[in-house]
C-alpha cells in the first residue's frame, strides 16, 4: 500500500513538473511569465474585477486554473515555414526530390499550406501567447491605479510596484496603493447666465448628484452634467448640449476640502463666418407635419388634411385614417420642446410595425418673431403592404427521429386604413417515428398540420374607453388570433382550437404588461383508445396486475401471451377489479388500479379551457452584450370563471352538481395558477458570466375540476430545465418518475451555471439544476407523488454537468451533459452519486441558452 501510494504522489509531481515547464515553453530567456498581480490598498488585499479593469497586463487566462489557451498557443510550432524550408536543405537530395514530384513555386507555396503551417496557424489564433513582465505596461497599470483613486477625491494618492520574479521563469508583480484622505465637498456655487436656465436648475437641485459634505468622486461630476442636460432638454432647451456644463473645483489650502463652482454660459451661436453669444432660449412646438408616402395610388399629387392641429401630407391619396398617425405621435401643437417626446414618438411610430424607423427633425419657426418656436418634420417610409414567410426547418424530438417543419404565410399592413396588421399562415410537419404505438409502417408515419390567424390593432381594442388607466404614452396594442391544428399518429392524435384577446402595454421603459382577457382552448383526443399504446408504463403496471390475478386467457393478445388486448382486455380487467368481479384483489392493488383508470380518464377526456391571465415582466438589460441583468415575469391565471357562469344557464346541466357540469357536452376545467421566475446575470469579466433562474410554479383545481389539464400542468426534466433528466422524467416528488409523462400541479426550480470561452466562438459551462413537481391539492394522495411540507424539501433532486456552446452570432447551438448527482426516485443510501455515471448521463441539444 505504501509502494503505491509513493508511486501515485510521485506520478502527481512529475505531472505538476511537465505542466509548470509547458507553461513556460515559450518564454524567452531573461523573460518571466506574468504569475500573478497583487493589489494592496492601504494594507488591504483588492484583486477584484474593479482593480484589474486598472491592469494593462493581466495574467493568461485559464479554465478552473487549467491555461488551455496558452497551452494550445505553445503546441503551434514557431516559424512552421521557416522550419519547412530549413527541413527542405537539412538532407542533401531532399529539395531536388521534391521538385521533382512539384514545380518550385508549388514546393516553396507548400510551406504556407495548411499541411505544413495551417495547423499551427490555427493554434495560435484559437491559443493565446503567454503574457511577459512588461515593466513599461506595469508602470502604466500603477499610472491608472492612481488616477482611479484621484477621480475618487484621493488627490493625495501614491502608488508603488514591485517585481517578484519566481523559479522557472515566473513573477508576481505587486502594487501597492497609498490613498490618504479623500476630498470632501465644502461648498457649492453656481454662475448660471441665462436666467430661465438659472430659474430651472434651483427648482431640480435638491434631485443634485453633487452635495455639501459628499466626498469628491468624479463620476458625481459626469452623472450631474447628464441630468442637468437631460432636464433642461427636457423643459425647452432644444440647443443645450452637455458641454455646456463646466466645473470649476479649488482644493487649494483647504485642509482636504474642495469648493465647486457650476458655470453655464450663455449660448455661442454660429452664423456663417460670425459667431456672437446670447442666453439659451426656452422653445414651443408651433407645428407638427407629418409626412407618408402611398405608391400604391395611381394619383401621386401631394394629399394633405389637418387633423387636431397635426398637418398631414401624402404622395399620393393619404392610405392612412389621421387618427391612427396622431395616437402615436406625442409631440403635440403648442407644447414645450421635450426631448422625451421625440424618444417615445420614435418608439410608438415603430412600433406600429408599418412604417421603416422614422425620421423626426426640428426648424426654427422664422414667422415667429420672437425666435422660440420649433416646426416639428416627421417623416415615414412606410413598409410593403403585403409580406410572404416561407419557413422549413429539420426536426429531432423525443417522438420524432426525423421531421420535416414548414410553414407558409402572408402579413397584410395597415388593413384597415389604422396601422393594423393581419396575418394569416398555415403549417405542417411531416415526421418519422420508431415508437411501437404507431402502428403505421412507412417512414413518414407522423402529421401534424394547422393554421392561424392573428389581427394586431395599435391601441386598446374595448367598447369603453382605457385612456386613463393605460394612456398611450404606455404604446399600448390589441392582439386578437385564433388557430387550429391536428395531429396524426403521434399519441392520442388531437384536434386543438385556440382563440385569444390579448392586451399588451409598457407602463414604464423595460418594463411589460400582458393581459389575456380570453384565452380559450379545446383540445379533442380523437384516438383516445391509442391511451395503452402510449402510456407503455401504465400498461405495463396493469398487465402485471391482471397476470398477477389469473384473468381470463380470452383477454389477453394470442398472438402475444400474457399481454391484455387493447382496448377489449384493459377496459374489462379494471371493470372487474372496479365491481369485485376478480378473486383476491387487495385493497393496496385496488386502489392502484383505481389510479391507473384515473389518470386514462383525465388525460384522454376532452378539454375547454376558457382563462384569463396578467403577465408582468420587469427587466433591466440593456442589449444582447450586457451580462449584467435580471429578469423578474410574476404571472397570474384563472380559468373557468366564466363557464361556471354559462353552464348554470344551460340544459344539459339541470340538476347536475358543480363538478360534472358541462358546456356544449364538454366539462371545463377550473383552477387558479400563480407563476413567479427570476433571471440573474452576473459579469465575472474576461469571459466569464454567471447566470441563476429561480422558478415557482402553483396551480390549484377547484369547482368543476379535481386535476389540472394536462397542456396547463407543470413537468421537469429537459434541455431548459434540471438537465439530469429528460422530459416529464422527473418526479413527482419521490416517485422516481413512474409514468411515461409525468406532470404535476406545483413545480420548484432553480439553476446556475458558469459560462466561461474556451476559445474564438466556443464557450463552455458548468451547471447544476435543482428542483421537482409534486402533487399538491388535487386528486392525488400519494406520499410519495405529494408536497408533504418542509420534509418534501428532500424530494428535490440535483443534477449537474457541463456543455459546450458555440455562438453563430444569430443563435447558439448548445451541448449539454447532464448527470444525476442526488436522485429522490432512489432508495434512501443510493441516492447521492450512485448514477454519477455516463451510463446515466442525459445529452441535450438546444438553441440558445436556457436561461
Amino acid at each position: 500500500m505504501r509502494n503505491i501510494t509513493t508511486k501515485i504522489a510521485l506520478i502527481l509531481l512529475l505531472g505538476l513538473v511537465f505542466y509548470s515547464c509547458s507553461l513556460v515553453k515559450r518564454v524567452p530567456e531573461g523573460k518571466h511569465l506574468l504569475e500573478k498581480n497583487n493589489i494592496t490598498v492601504n494594507g488591504e488585499d483588492k484583486n477584484d474585477d474593479e482593480h484589474d479593469a486598472q491592469m494593462y497586463q493581466l495574467p493568461n487566462t485559464n479554465i478552473g486554473g487549467y491555461h488551455l489557451r496558452l497551452h494550445l498557443y505553445n503546441l503551434a510550432t514557431p516559424n512552421a515555414d521557416s522550419s519547412y524550408l530549413a527541413w527542405l536543405d537539412r538532407k542533401p537530395g531532399r529539395h531536388d526530390f521534391m521538385r521533382s514530384l512539384l514545380s518550385e513555386k508549388q514546393v516553396q507555396r507548400l510551406g504556407n499550406s495548411f499541411i505544413v503551417s495551417g495547423f499551427s496557424n490555427f493554434l495560435k489564433k484559437t491559443g493565446e501567447p503567454p503574457v511577459l513582465v512588461d515593466v513599461a505596461r506595469i508602470k502604466k497599470s500603477s499610472n491608472r491605479l492612481y488616477a482611479y483613486y484621484y477621480k475618487q477625491g484621493y488627490f493625495r494618492a501614491k502608488t508603488s510596484y514591485s517585481i517578484d520574479t519566481l523559479p522557472d521563469k515566473r513573477a508576481v508583480v505587486n502594487y501597492k496603493v497609498d490613498t490618504g484622505k479623500p476630498y470632501i465637498i465644502d461648498s457649492i456655487a453656481t454662475a448660471i447666465s441665462t436666467p430661465v436656465l438659472d430659474s430651472l436648475y434651483n427648482t431640480s437641485k435638491a434631485e443634485a448628484l453633487i452635495k455639501k459634505g459628499k466626498q469628491y468622486n468624479e463620476a458625481d461630476f459626469a452623472g450631474e452634467r447628464d441630468r442637468i442636460t437631460t432636464y433642461f432638454r427636457n423643459r425647452g432647451a432644444y440647443t443645450f448640449q452637455q458641454n455646456n456644463v463646466s466645473y470649476v473645483v479649488d482644493t487649494v489650502n483647504n485642509n482636504y476640502t474642495a469648493n465647486v463652482d457650476l458655470v453655464i454660459d450663455d449660448e455661442s451661436v454660429r452664423r456663417g463666418d460670425s459667431t456672437f453669444v446670447r442666453p439659451f432660449r426656452l422653445y414651443k412646438i408651433s407645428k407638427v407635419n407629418i409626412y407618408t408616402k402611398n405608391p400604391t395610388s395611381d394619383d401621386q399629387a401631394i394629399d394633405s388634411v389637418s387633423y387636431n392641429g397635426f398637418n398631414l401630407y401624402s404622395t399620393g391619396k393619404l392610405n392612412y385614417r389621421p387618427k391612427a398617425l396622431t395616437d402615436a405621435v406625442f409631440i403635440a401643437p403648442g407644447s414645450t420642446y421635450a426631448d422625451f417626446r421625440r424618444i417615445l414618438t420614435s418608439r410608438s411610430l415603430t412600433n406600429l410595425k408599418v412604417f421603416n424607423y422614422p425620421t423626426i427633425q426640428y426648424v426654427e419657426d422664422s414667422t415667429d418673431v420672437s425666435g422660440q418656436s420649433l416646426i416639428t418634420n416627421i417623416y415615414l417610409n412606410p413598409r410593403k403592404k403585403f409580406r410572404f414567410n416561407v419557413t422549413a426547418d429539420f426536426l429531432h424530438s423525443n417522438i420524432q427521429d426525423f421531421g420535416i417543419q414548414g410553414s407558409l404565410g402572408v402579413s397584410i399592413r395597415n388593413i384597415f386604413r389604422g396601422a393594423e396588421v393581419l396575418e394569416i399562415s398555415t403549417r405542417g410537419n411531416i415526421g418519422s417515428s420508431r415508437d411501437v404505438a404507431i402502428k403505421d409502417n412507412t417512414f413518414f408515419n407522423i402529421l401534424e398540420y394547422g393554421a392561424d390567424a392573428k389581427l394586431t390593432f395599435p391601441r386598446i381594442f374595448f367598447p369603453f374607453k382605457t385612456e386613463k388607466i393605460i394612456p398611450k404614452s404606455m404604446i399600448p396594442n390589441t392582439l386578437l388570433s385564433v388557430g387550429i391544428g391536428r395531429q396524426k399518429n403521434i399519441g392520442l392524435d388531437k384536434e386543438n382550437f385556440t382563440g385569444i384577446l390579448s392586451y399588451n402595454w409598457t407602463p414604464k421603459r423595460n418594463h411589460t404588461a400582458k393581459f389575456d382577457l380570453f384565452n380559450i382552448q379545446y383540445i379533442r383526443n380523437v384516438n383516445a383508445g391509442n391511451y395503452f399504446n402510449v402510456y407503455t408504463s401504465s400498461y405495463d403496471a396493469l398487465n402485471e396486475f391482471a397476470t398477477q390475478y389469473n384473468f381470463p386467457s380470452n383477454y389477453f393478445n394470442p398472438d402475444q401471451p400474457g399481454e391484455l388486448i387493447i382496448e377489449d382486455g384493459t377496459n374489462a380487467f379494471i371493470s372487474a377489479v372496479a365491481a369485485n368481479q376478480v378473486a383476491g384483489v387487495t385493497e393496496d392493488d385496488k386502489k392502484s388500479i383505481a389510479r391507473i383508470e384515473e389518470r386514462r380518464q383525465r388525460l384522454t377526456e376532452n378539454n375547454l379551457i376558457s382563462a384569463t391571465n396578467f403577465t408582468y415582466t420587469t427587466s433591466t438589460r440593456k442589449d444582447l452584450t450586457d451580462n449584467t441583468f435580471f429578469i423578474f415575469k410574476t404571472k397570474v391565471e384563472s380559468a373557468g370563471g366564466v363557464l361556471s357562469l354559462l353552464s348554470g344557464l344551460m340544459d344539459e346541466n339541470k340538476d347536475i352538481a358543480v363538478g360534472n357540469r358541462t358546456l356544449f357536452n364538454v366539462q371545463y376545467s377550473q383552477y387558479v395558477k400563480g407563476e413567479l421566475d427570476f433571471i440573474k446575470h452576473f459579469d465575472l469579466r474576461r469571459g466569464k458570466v454567471l447566470a441563476m433562474r429561480a422558478f415557482f410554479g402553483l396551480a390549484v383545481p377547484y369547482g368543476n375540476s379535481s386535476s389540472i389539464p394536462f397542456t396547463r400542468s407543470y413537468f421537469a426534466g429537459g434541455s431548459n430545465d434540471n438537465r439530469a433528466w429528460q422530459s416529464y422524467s422527473l418526479g413527482p416528488g419521490r416517485s422516481g418518475g413512474q409514468n411515461d409523462f409525468n406532470e404535476a400541479n406545483l413545480k420548484m426550480a432553480y439553476s446556475a451555471e458558469l459560462r466561461f470561452n474556451i476559445f474564438g466562438k466556443l464557450n463552455g459551462a458548468i451547471f447544476g439544476d435543482v428542483g421537482n413537481i409534486w402533487n399538491v391539492f388535487d386528486e392525488v394522495d400519494d406520499p410519495n407523488f405529494t408536497f408533504n411540507g418542509l420534509s418534501s424539501f428532500r424530494d428535490l433532486a440535483f443534477g449537474t454537468g457541463l456543455g459546450f456552446r458555440y455562438d453563430f452570432n444569430f443563435f447558439v447551438v448548445r451541448f449539454d451533459v447532464g448527470f444525476k448527482t442526488y436522485n429522490p426516485g432512489r432508495p434512501e443510501g443510493k441516492r447521492w452519486f450512485d448514477e454519477y455515471n455516463f451510463a446515466h448521463s442525459v445529452l441535450n441539444v438546444g438553441i440558445n441558452y436556457p436561461f
